[in-house]
Formats: structure tokens, sequence, C-alpha cells
């Protein structure tokens, strides 16, 4: 059976049936753009995972993108929200272990009041943009939540988990704000979680639950082509590419792979001098840290010099 909603958000004639009054709601929302030639072509990736990736988002509410350092997670998620929304309703967070309820969602912050400390309640950025959301039913609102498995998920969260899975009901907010908040349909959440950091499995079966999980590997397309499609797009050498694929395939653990973005900066500037550059400050020390206890010679393992002899010795040169 269909519970007629009564909602504000769209214009109803007069006396339809309750299926009939859902699917009006429903059409209230704006669909998803489709994935375009320009935002694969930005993102180095063929049109068909980003669109994998928004149809489940559409779908779902929220997404996680998941995968080790320098996959791109973060540059993904800001690209689709830009995508299927403005710049105004959009909105980005990080979490971090000082993170909290209160920080999220609201809570009460201090201020001088003529000489008078007064406090007051304040919205967070998840307040906030599903009060806008309410406001603009016709509207995709994207909250990207960076680093989430940063935090303690289910202090920040709170009540909202029960949302994140239940959006046609209402609940109490903690501070008692309100009485009846509910998550407007149009609110979607893209998470990022390094798992280098903090594995899948960790995470309690709640939050696993109401989001959906998408992988981000060094590996594993499209991630493992967008090094060379962006130096094919740049008329730059292919070696970049080759010695990061030999580098991970040295690397013991999966969750400790590299990725690509650590030989893709924004200068474009992938010079012998800068490749030594990156390898030896950003690339050798995260390998230090994996292999730290062990009697292993970095350098020799996993220098430019050692693979680019293993290279050579692959190709027969």
């Amino acid at each position: 059976w269909h519970e007629a909603k009564p909602s504000t958000e769209t214009t109803l004639t007069t006396g339809p049936a309750d299926e009939d009054l859902d699917e009006t709601v429903s059409q209230a929302r704006r669909a998803f753009p489709r994935v375009t030639g320009e935002l694969a072509d930005s993102i180095y990736m063929d049109a068909d995972w980003p669109q994998m990736a928004l149809d489940l988002l559409e779908r779902r509410g929220q997404i996680i993108l998941h995968g080790p350092p320098g996959t791109g997670k973060t540059y993904l998620a800001r690209k689709l929200a830009a995508h299927i929304s403005t710049g105004a309703e959009s909105a980005l967070v990080q979490f971090h272990p000082s993170y909290s309820y209160e920080d999220f969602v609201e809570g009460y912050r201090p201020y001088s009041n003529e000489g008078s400390l007064v406090y007051e309640l304040k919205e967070g950025p998840f307040r906030r943009i599903a009060r806008e959301a309410a406001k603009n039913p016709d509207r995709n609102y994207v909250l990207v939540i960076d680093e989430i498995n940063r935090g303690n998920l289910a202090k920040i969260f709170g009540e909202m988990y029960f949302l994140l899975e239940y959006r046609d009901a209402k609940i109490s907010l903690l501070y008692g704000s309100e009485n009846d908040f509910e998550l407007p349909q149009n609110v979607f959440i893209i998470g990022t979680m390094n798992t280098t950091d903090r594995s899948i499995a960790l995470l309690d079966s709640a939050m696993r639950r109401r989001f959906s999980f998408v992988e981000m590997h060094p590996e594993v397309e499209p991630t493992a082509s967008v090094l060379a499609r962006w130096l094919a797009a740049r008329g730059l050498s292919p070696e970049p590419a080759q010695l990061l694929g030999a580098l991970n395939a040295r690397i013991p653990e999966r969750a400790a792979r590299i990725g690509p973005s650590y030989l893709m900066p924004a200068d474009a500037d992938v010079t012998e001098r800068r490749l030594q550059e990156i390898w030896t400050h950003e690339i050798l020390p995260l390998l230090e840290e994996y292999h730290y206890g062990e009697d292993l010679d970095i350098e020799r393992e996993y220098g430019l010099a050692a693979l680019r002899s293993r290279l050579a010795a692959e190709s027969g040169e």
C-alpha cells in the first residue's frame, strides 16, 4: 500500500490516487544528467564508469568512493557533485577524529552579547544543505564528505543514520530544534575513504548497509588507465605510467599500492628532475612507512633506477 505523504514540495492536482501522489512527488526532483564526453575526458575515463557511479548514487542516495591514496577519489567526487548540481547546491566537509554531531548536524555555539556569554543553536553543513534542499525540491543537492572514515561515524551522524535508510520518515532531532525533521529526497552524499587507513570491513554494519561502495584501485579500471590517458592528452612520455605499474607490481599488499595522482602534478611537469623529486620525497616515504621495522632497502627495491632496470630486462633491451 502507498501512504499519502503531505508535502509542500510540489503542487498536486485535486483528488489523485495514492499511487499518483507518490509518482508526482518523485517527479519533483530533477533527474541526474547523463555523463557527457566532456566530463569523461576531464577525469580521463570512459563514460561508462562515472555513469555507473551516478546511477548508483541516484538510486541509493549515498555512495562511498574507496581505495588507496592518490587514486583521485576526492577529485572525482567533486566532479560528480558539480555535474549533477550547481556550485551553490553542493558542499564539501572533511571528517577528522575531533569532528562531532554538533559540527555536522547542529549544536550550541557560544558568542559574546554585550559582555555576556550566550549559547545559540547553530546549524551544521548537513542541516543547512537539507534546509535548502527542502526549499528547492526540483534541484539536486550534494554533500561531499572527504575522509569519511577518519571520524567517529556513529557519533557524527547520530539519529541521521535512520534517515539515510528511511528518507520518507520523520524524527526528532537531538537538541529539539525540530520534532519532525525529514531528509529530503534531493539530498545526495558522496563519501571518500582511504582504505590504507581503515578497511571497509572495520566500518560498522549499519554504515555499510546504508552506503554503496565503489572501488577506485590503481590496478583496476578505470583508475589503472588514468595516468596513461593523462600523459597522452599532454603529449608526454608514457614512462611514468610504466614505472607506476612496475612499482605497484612489487608492493605485496593490495591496499598499499600507489595511485596515479602522485604523478599528475598541476603544472604537468614530469621531467626527470621532477620525477626524481616526486619519487624521493612523496612515494618512497610512503613505502618506508609500509615496510617499517623490516630490513629492506627501499631505494634498491622501489627506486627509479631499480624499476627502470627491471622494465628494460622485461622488454629485452
